[in-house]
């Protein structure tokens, strides 16, 4: 009967474990997204149609291969909507549950998953990283380089690079590949850095490693360096957590909001889904040739990389469910993915004059728009949050007007697109009430 005894005791062990780290149930029970008439939640339908006839002229004049939008009011979807083609090679047409990589908008999800952790107690913004992953201890900063041999002399820090630091771009850690700086660029790739997504069989924590011996922009804190800082917080998660990132992701924040199509890797079942990257070639579009990565990372290749800051796809739906739980304070379907303190936080300017300027600030998972963005007009409210991806993905969220906008599209290459910004101004311009 003992061992009997021991295998209950460890069952209830792991169950406790497991509700411990789950995401809670809230009093508050915010309904799932769903469909209604714009009329419903006080938008125009004849000004809605507006969005309509924009993403059309952009398909037929050949400036967008295809575009899902989408647009949803106090939780309401009151436009999701198809054009074009999903790949042209293969005669594809987009369909408004196809799959795109959102690159970028991997960030805000990212960032959300640090919080949530933050949240028990596992550690305090202002941390130095090193306390969790010792190689960034005693970070250097790029004193002078040498174009000839990529040789480089570096001087210490003044400071320590903080979790904070990594979630608001001011660590000093700098982007490799697509660096504004040649030194770094070239600095990353000697040093073997993944920097985005990759089919090559390499972990977060090997890329990570490699990048903690690197010369960093600046003094942590002191500028605004747009960075793989999402990664090495990947990585970090996975220390905290005890899980792989990807793992974290799905039970912690995906499983919970029902957002069954985001995805590093896609399960075969949904790989048919994933729109083809395309580029405008003598007037045609055609897809994207593989360069210093594959296109197809999503559905191809050793599929370890979980890239915090580039490497997840989903769909419009998914990402609006996501924004739609940081409009209800942190909350969805009767879920508490984070506390309304917490995303009041999240919002907050984090980084004061060293990025934007221009009518918005950085906080800890967006660029939020503050009183001269809104007056300036066609970006939304004070309080407004947005981003978007490196293959020509948008996104907004409207606290004050309750309203959210995702439009997806997949492309490279020089594009007549303006798609994003008329897109935001657009669905502003229908709120009837």
């Amino acid at each position: 009967m003992k061992p009997c005894k021991n295998i209950l005791i460890t069952i209830i062990l792991v169950v406790i474990t497991v509700s411990v780290n789950a995401q809670t149930s809230s009093g508050q029970k915010s309904a799932a997204l769903s469909m209604a008439t714009p009329v419903s939640v006080g938008i125009s339908p004849e000004r809605l149609n507006r969005i309509d006839a924009m993403c059309k002229e952009s398909v037929k004049d050949g400036d967008l291969p295809g575009i899902v939008a989408l647009v949803a009011r106090n939780g309401k979807i009151v436009l999701h909507e198809a054009y074009g083609m999903a790949d042209n090679q293969s005669n594809r047409k987009m369909k408004k549950d196809d799959i795109f990589r959102i690159a970028s908008q991997s960030k805000a999800i990212t960032s959300t998953a640090v919080m949530i952790l933050w949240e028990e107690g596992k550690f305090r913004l202002d941390d130095p990283v090193s306390k969790y992953i010792p190689g960034f201890m005693d970070p250097m900063v790029l004193k002078s380089f040498t174009y000839k041999d990529t040789s480089y002399i570096a001087e210490p820090a003044n400071k320590e690079i903080t979790i904070r630091h990594l979630l608001t771009h001011t660590s000093g850690v700098g982007y490799g590949v697509i660096d504004g700086d040649e030194r770094f660029r070239m600095i990353y790739q000697k040093a073997g850095i993944t920097d985005l997504f990759t089919t090559e069989n390499i972990s977060i924590e090997e890329s990570v490693k490699k990048l903690a011996k690197l010369p960093l922009h600046h003094n942590p804190g002191e500028k605004f360096t747009y960075s793989e800082g999402l990664d090495v917080l990947g990585y970090f998660i996975e220390i905290i957590s005890g899980m792989p990132f990807d793992k974290f992701l799905r039970e912690r924040l995906f499983d919970p909001l029902g957002m069954d199509d985001t995805w590093f890797y896609l399960p075969d079942s949904k790989a048919d889904r994933l729109v083809a990257v395309q580029k405008k070639e003598n007037e045609t579009w055609v897809r994207y040739p593989v360069t210093f990565y594959d296109t197809n990372y999503p559905i191809k290749g050793a599929k370890q990389f979980f890239s915090g800051g580039a490497g997840l796809s989903s769909t419009a739906k998914d990402y609006a469910t996501f924004l739609q739980m940081y409009l209800n304070g942190g909350e969805l379907n009767g879920v508490r993915i984070l506390s309304r303190t917490t995303v009041q936080s999240i919002m907050g300017n984090q980084v004061g004059e060293l990025w934007g300027g221009d009518g918005e600030y950085y906080g800890l998972a967006f660029g939020v728009i503050d009183s001269g963005g809104q007056d300036a007009g066609g970006r939304g409210s004070k309080g407004t949050f947005s981003w978007g991806g490196y293959f020509n993905t948008q996104y907004f969220a409207d606290p004050a007007e309750q309203t959210i906008g995702v439009i997806m599209k997949q492309t490279q290459g020089p594009v007549n697109d303006d798609t994003g910004w008329r897109f935001q101004l657009l669905v502003n311009q229908s709120i009837d009430n």
